[in-house]
C-alpha cells in the first residue's frame, strides 16, 4: 500500500521568483503595525496653520514692544545728549547705558505679560528670579551689542556727528541686538508652558501605556 503522504508543497512566486504576499508564507498575513501609515508620519510646520499662525501674532506682539522700546530708547538718549541742557552732550556711552536701561523696563513687563504671557514662568519666587536673572542676562548682551556698534562708530571710525551716533546705536546696533533678543527670549527665557499645556499632556496615554494595553 502506498503510504498516504501529503502533496508536496511549492512556494507561489510572482515574476523574477519573488515571493508573493510579501514574503510572508502562504496563510499569513503581516499585522497592520508592521507598516507604515500616512498618519504616523510627521506633519511640516508650515502646514500647520494655528502654530504658524501663533508664531505670527507672537512675531507682531515682540514687535509691538520692541517699536514702544526704541521710542523709549531712541527719545531718551537723544534727549540726554542733544536736549535741553545736554546733560550727557560729551558722554554717549553713558547716554546710551541709560536709555538702554529704561527701555529694558518697558520691554520686559511688554514680552512678560503681553508677547510670551502663555511661556512666562509660573507665579512663584524661584520661577520669576531665573525669569528675572535670564532676561536681565539676555538684555545686557543686546546693550553690549549697541553700546559695542557705537564705539566703533564714534572711536574708532571716528564718526561724532549726532546721525553717525544714531545710525551706529539705534540703527546697527539696533538691529543686531533686537535678532538676538528675540530668539533668547523665545528659545531660553520664555520657555515654561502653561498649567492648561501641563495638564493636558498628563491626560495623553504614554507610549508604554498604549503597548502594554491588551487589545480586544
Amino acid at each position: 500500500m502506498r503510504a498516504n503522504c501529503p502533496p508536496p508543497t511549492t512556494a507561489t512566486t510572482g515574476p523574477m521568483g519573488v515571493q508573493r504576499n510579501g514574503g510572508y508564507p502562504r496563510g499569513v498575513t503581516p499585522s497592520r503595525s508592521a507598516a507604515p501609515t500616512q498618519s504616523s508620519r510627521a506633519v511640516p510646520i508650515w502646514r500647520d496653520r494655528a502654530r504658524m499662525w501663533s508664531w505670527f501674532t507672537e512675531m507682531m506682539r515682540f514687535g509691538a514692544v520692541g517699536l514702544l522700546a526704541f521710542v523709549v530708547d531712541t527719545g531718551l538718549f537723544n534727549l540726554l545728549r542733544f536736549g535741553p541742557g545736554e546733560l550727557l552732550g560729551h558722554k554717549p556711552l553713558t547716554a546710551k547705558v541709560i536709555s538702554v536701561a529704561v527701555a529694558v523696563v518697558v520691554a520686559w513687563l511688554g514680552n512678560r505679560y503681553w508677547t510670551f504671557a502663555a511661556k512666562r514662568s509660573r507665579e512663584t519666587a524661584a520661577a520669576r528670579s531665573r525669569e528675572l536673572m535670564q532676561f536681565a542676562l539676555v538684555n545686557v548682551v543686546g546693550m553690549a551689542i549697541g553700546v559695542g556698534c557705537l564705539a566703533v562708530s564714534h572711536y574708532l571710525l571716528g564718526f561724532t556727528s549726532p546721525l553717525a551716533d544714531n545710525i551706529s546705536a539705534n540703527g546697527v546696533g539696533l538691529v543686531l541686538g533686537t535678532i538676538f533678543r528675540y530668539l533668547a527670549y523665545r528659545y531660553w527665557v520664555f520657555t515654561n508652558v502653561t498649567d492648561e499645556d501641563a495638564s493636558a499632556d498628563a491626560d495623553l496615554p504614554s507610549p508604554e501605556s498604549s503597548a502594554a494595553a491588551p487589545r480586544a
